[in-house]
C-alpha cells in the first residue's frame, strides 16, 4: 500500500500547485477515494499560502472520475481579516475532476456558546481488538476499521476508523482523507449489489485542529433520503475522546 505522506512528499511542483499519479491502491473503482482527493487538494491549499489558520469548512464537487496522472491546482479566492478562501482542482487527461472551496477561520470572540451535537459514548478499540482491512490493492486497504454494527440505526453505517500508515501527516490533511471512508449509508438498504458515487460533500470542523489518539476516530453516516436515484446523507466524526469534530452532509446517486 501506498503511504498517503510518501504519496504527498512525491508530489512535483508546478507553477500553481502540484502533478502526480494515483496509485491503484487507493481507487475506488474507476475513480480516486474521495478522502484521497480531498486530502490532495487540501494539501494544495496549505501550500499555497502562508500562515493559514485552521481548516474550518469545505465544500466539495465530485466532478468526475480521477485516475492516474493528474494536476493539483489551488488558489486563493479572497483572504479577510478572519477567514481565507481557497479554491483547489484536480484535473487528469480526462478533464476536470474534482472541484472545493476551503474555508481557514482561527476563533473570534463571540456571545454565543450553543452545541446540539452529544459526545460519543463508545470507546475506540482496544489494542488486541479484531480489527478489519480492506484487500490490497483497493483504498480500503489503506485503512484499519472497526464495525459497530449493534449499535448502528437502520440506513447506517458507524465504524471506527484510523489510517494504517499515519506518521509524518499534517492533522487536517490526515482527518480529511478519514472522513470519506465509509460507504454510502443506503447501501445499508439495498442488499444486493450496486453502484453508488458521491457527488458532493461539505465538510464542517467543529474545533480548530481537531486531535484524537492513536489516530481513532468513530464516523457515523445515515441516510436521510434516498428517492429517485439520489440520496442525502449525514455524516459525524467524534475523536478517541468522545468529542464531536466533524458536522458533515453528502449528496450521492444512487444506480440500483
Amino acid at each position: 500500500m501506498t503511504a498517503l505522506a510518501k504519496l504527498l512528499a512525491g508530489l512535483e511542483p508546478v507553477e500553481g500547485g502540484f502533478r502526480g499519479t494515483i496509485p491503484a491502491d487507493w481507487l475506488q473503482g474507476r475513480t480516486a477515494y474521495g478522502g484521497l482527493s480531498s486530502a490532495l487538494a487540501l494539501h494544495a491549499a496549505k501550500a499555497s499560502d502562508t500562515d493559514l489558520p485552521p481548516l474550518r469548512s469545505a465544500l466539495i464537487a465530485f466532478v468526475g472520475p480521477l485516475a492516474g496522472a493528474v494536476t493539483i491546482e489551488a488558489r486563493r479566492l479572497r483572504r479577510g481579516r478572519n477567514a481565507a478562501f481557497i479554491e483547489a482542482t484536480i484535473t487528469s487527461e480526462a478533464g476536470l475532476g474534482y472541484r472545493a472551496t476551503f474555508v481557514f477561520m482561527a476563533d473570534v470572540p463571540s456571545s454565543i456558546a450553543f452545541d446540539r451535537l452529544q459526545p460519543s459514548p463508545h470507546r475506540p478499540p482496544a489494542p488486541d481488538a479484531d480489527l478489519y482491512r480492506g484487500p490490497t490493492g483497493f483504498f480500503t486497504g489503506n485503512f484499519e476499521l472497526k464495525d459497530m454494527k449493534r449499535d448502528a440505526g437502520e440506513a447506517e453505517f458507524l465504524r471506527w476508523g484510523r489510517l494504517v500508515e499515519r506518521d509524518n501527516l499534517d492533522p487536517e490533511t490526515a482527518l480529511i482523507a478519514v472522513a470519506d471512508a465509509l460507504p454510502p449509508a443506503a447501501y445499508q438498504l439495498h442488499k444486493g449489489e450496486g453502484t453508488m458515487s458521491s457527488l458532493t460533500w461539505i465538510v464542517n470542523l467543529l474545533v480548530p485542529r481537531p486531535q484524537t489518539r492513536d489516530g481513532w476516530w468513530l464516523m457515523r453516516t445515515v441516510t436521510d433520503r434516498a428517492i429517485g436515484g439520489y440520496s442525502s446523507q449525514h455524516m459525524t466524526l467524534w475523536n478517541a475522546d468522545g468529542q464531536p469534530v466533524v458536522d458533515a452532509m453528502q449528496g450521492v446517486a444512487v444506480f440500483v
